[in-house]
């Protein structure tokens, strides 16, 4: 699969897939000005009153200044927890880089290409830099977290522990609130790594497997944040990174027809996001798992067809031509094409003649 860095879609997947070498700003609330004082809501013409009514404006009086005095104490108290979070949401940074090292150790670990002889230490320094996995910082976040982390475990020097402390904490990550877009996709790019290295020396339990598909597909499915790529930013990339996941459980030996029919609907389920054109490679990154799947032999043709079927008629029809139209048709298309080639070029022909069908049927219907 495609790096990160570079980005050039990978128009169909290879013998041994692989996951990707990759790879808002915080919402700011801002209290609501407190409301008008009592004053300018009774101040009107002088006028005669009688004592009860006199009395009656007066306790209206106090009431309001009350009120107001118990909504300004609760915005202060708003100000003060918004400030927390802020310090919070610092101390978390802070951990990035580790407290044990720096950013020009780091740099010089990469320049080594991650060569760590101290066993000790990488174990440490792996689940050290899973928070800088969630940096706003995409050199920190990328190229140094996320390229250290792959490194290791794909070189099998990562211990069962280490990366059952990854997976425990980036599971609990891929549902936790991440307003700036970072944390759930590297999170489950990372995962990704998980499952590989669990697929070529086998460590979790098969309930540890169906926790990561459970999580998996329900992050994919999910993704609402469809940034991509930004110059100052770097990737975020939520579908690609779910997908990358997905890829990496429909390889998995251990996985049963059940599991494989959680990963279509999660791929499904964003195939055509309602009116979001995919600029990022996104429809070739999501066919790789449906792929893979398809040589595992577990789908008859019919039931190929009929997946491929239930994709082409969400495709709006007999409507004028609007921006979501033109989308669903634009990611369709940009799902089935990739796939279509690589049916054609790297599948059997036993695996041809289950999916070429239902994908053909499905581009017909695209024109």
């Amino acid at each position: 699969m495609p790096s990160s860095t570079t980005r050039s879609p990978a128009s169909r997947p290879s013998a041994s897939p692989k996951t990707s070498t990759r790879s808002s700003e915080r919402a700011r609330w801002a209290p609501r000005p407190p409301p008008n004082s009592s004053r300018s809501r009774w101040r009107g013409p002088t006028a005669r009153r009688s004592s009860g009514a006199r009395n009656r404006a007066s306790n209206r009086a106090k009431s309001l200044a009350a009120l107001a005095s118990a909504r300004r104490a609760a915005a202060a108290a708003r100000f003060f927890f918004v400030g927390w979070l802020a310090l919070a949401a610092g101390a978390v940074a802070a951990a990035c880089p580790p407290a044990a090292t720096d950013r020009a150790a780091l740099d010089a670990l990469a320049r080594a290409e991650w060569n760590l002889d101290d066993d000790q230490r990488r174990q440490a320094l792996a689940i050290e830099l899973l928070d800088c996995l969630s940096s706003p910082d995409p050199q920190l976040r990328d190229e140094l977290a996320f390229a250290a982390i792959q490194r290791w475990s794909r070189a099998r020097q990562l211990a069962p522990a280490t990366l059952q402390k990854i997976r425990t904490t980036l599971l609990a990550r891929l549902t936790a609130d991440d307003p700036a877009g970072f944390a759930r996709p590297f999170a489950a790019l990372a995962l990704a790594e998980v499952v590989r290295a669990d697929r070529v020396a086998p460590f979790l339990s098969a309930d540890e497997r169906a926790a990561l598909v459970l999580g998996g597909t329900a992050y994919l499915a999910g993704v609402r944040d469809y940034r991509g790529f930004d110059e100052r930013e770097g990737w975020r990339h939520g579908v690609a990174h779910g997908a990358d996941l997905m890829l990496q459980l429909a390889v998995h030996p251990a996985l049963d027809r059940a599991q494989f029919d959680a990963l279509l609907a999660a791929v499904a389920a964003q195939v055509m996001p309602a009116g979001h054109f995919y600029l990022y490679g996104e429809g070739d990154r999501l066919m790789a798992p449906v792929f893979y799947i398809g040589r595992r032999d577990m789908l008859s043709a019919d039931e190929w067809s009929a997946w491929f079927a239930a994709l082409a008629a969400r495709l709006p029809r007999g409507a004028p031509t609007t921006q979501a139209a033109l989308a669903a048709r634009h990611d369709l298309a940009a799902f089935l094409l990739p796939l279509y080639v690589s049916l054609r070029e790297q599948a059997t022909p036993e695996m041809q003649a289950r999916m070429l069908p239902g994908v053909t049927a499905a581009l017909r219907t695209l024109d």
